[in-house]
């Protein structure tokens, strides 16, 4: 029967970061760091005083071995003409035992050490094979021009965008090739992927309903990058989620919901997630500028940071943004209220219904009332979000159905 594994080492691990000790009146960067420092000063230490207890050790087996060899000669019996050796055999055992009891106390230091020893990032693994592998693919482009990410289901190969789309399976880590119209058709319990190039730009409506489902898949995602704090928290998490949170409809949320908050009279929460918002635009900007995957320049980003001049930099750059938004919340409650007065004033139900028709030749008021309840409410509200969450809930087909109604009663603006 095979030992079991030991899993005790896995209870004494010391993270740099970890908040648990930190007094609030401490910065918490500041906090994190001497955190660091006086770990590696203290396995410095150790690591010095193992050295020793080694040095030593050797010595004094060496020591041993000398004297145990010296008692063996002494123990032969003397062979005729040869001179007896005068040294007392007790004496050399007594210092055998003090040296052996001297190496049981160094070895129980070095077994402390080490069953105490604290566990962290550095140390609790090491690399036994190192090699590099090339990836075929790293030549086709996974971002856009404007240098964020582009969706794990889409690829850029010749300037073409392709949507993979998957049947009865996940997407491959191959680019497929286009379906040729000659091609068998697949069995029925096979896995299919096939691509399609996007021709041209989407319209309003199609950005509109993929806005609206990735802030539905993501929007727990997107708010706790809201809600970070310091800036080794923000790289790791970016590290583990840039894929999405490095797209460009995270960044549009992080700005409507910068917008917001300064609307909403929340201006502390606005100028935190004006500093988070940055951040993503920032990196997007430096990858652009590289011409890389912007998942690829976070670390390069956030080394920069650690520079007190690049640092100011970024800082002043978050300020003219929060500038900016504290405008925009005036000039944009300014037009909600005109907006508002605009819609009093005008009483649809009383206009003849030739002169409400929309741009598509639908009664406004007749679409309207056969809406899902949930868009109606979100019509009402005058809530964008709302809107987009209530788009969110409905199936493609039925969303595209109800907003091209709006478009053609004039409901909705897709101007």
């Amino acid at each position: 029967m095979s030992k079991p594994f030991d899993y005790s080492k896995w209870d004494n691990i010391e993270l740099s970061d970890d908040e648990s000790d930190c007094h609030p009146n401490i910065e918490k960067e500041s906090w994190f760091r001497m955190k660091h420092r006086s770990r590696v000063e203290r396995e410095e230490t150790e690591e010095a005083d193992k050295k020793k207890i080694n040095k030593e050790s050797k010595r004094d087996d060496l020591r041993i071995k000398e004297l145990e060899e010296r008692l063996s000669k002494m123990a032969a019996p003397v062979a005729e003409g040869e001179e007896e050796d005068l040294e007392d055999p007790e004496g050399m055992r007594a210092e055998i035992e003090e040296l052996t009891k001297a190496n049981a106390a160094r070895q129980a230091k070095l077994d402390h050490y080490e069953k105490n020893k604290k566990w962290n990032v550095d140390n609790l693994s090491t690399v036994v094979d190192d090699k590099s592998l090339v990836n075929n693919a790293a030549t086709e482009a996974t971002f856009d021009a404007s240098g964020y990410a582009l969706p794990v289901e889409k690829k850029v190969v010749n300037n073409k965008v392709y949507e993979v789309e998957t049947i009865g399976g996940t997407p491959s880590a191959d680019l497929p090739k286009p379906p040729v119209a000659a091609a068998a058709a697949p069995p029925a319990a096979a896995t299919t992927t096939v691509a399609k190039a996007v021709a041209g730009p989407k319209s309003e409506n199609e950005a509109m309903l993929s806005y609206a489902d990735f802030t539905t898949k993501y929007e727990d995602m997107l708010e706790t990058w809201v809600n970070m704090t310091g800036m080794e928290a923000s790289k790791n998490f970016l590290l583990q989620n840039g894929t999405v949170l490095l797209q460009e409809h995270g960044s549009s949320y992080l700005l409507l919901a910068t917008l917001e908050d300064e609307m909403n009279g929340e201006r502390e929460k606005m100028m935190r997630t004006a500093k988070q918002s940055q951040i993503l635009t920032n990196i997007a900007e430096l990858a652009k500028s590289l011409k890389r995957h912007p998942g690829n320049v976070i670390i390069p980003f956030f080394s920069r940071l650690e520079e007190e001049s690049h640092y100011k930099s970024f800082q002043e750059g978050v300020d003219i943004f929060i500038k900016r938004i504290i405008e925009r919340a005036v000039v944009k409650r300014k037009e909600m209220e005109s907006q508002e007065q605009e819609t009093e004033e005008v009483d649809l139900a009383s206009l003849p219904v030739e002169d409400r028709l929309g741009p598509g030749g639908l009664d406004p008021i007749e679409v309207f009332e056969s809406l899902p309840q949930v868009l109606q409410e979100a019509f009402e509200s005058r809530d964008m979000e709302a809107l987009h969450k209530a788009i969110g809930s409905l199936t493609p087909q039925d969303a595209q159905y109800h907003m091209k109604r709006c478009a053609d009663s004039g409901l909705w603006n897709a101007a």
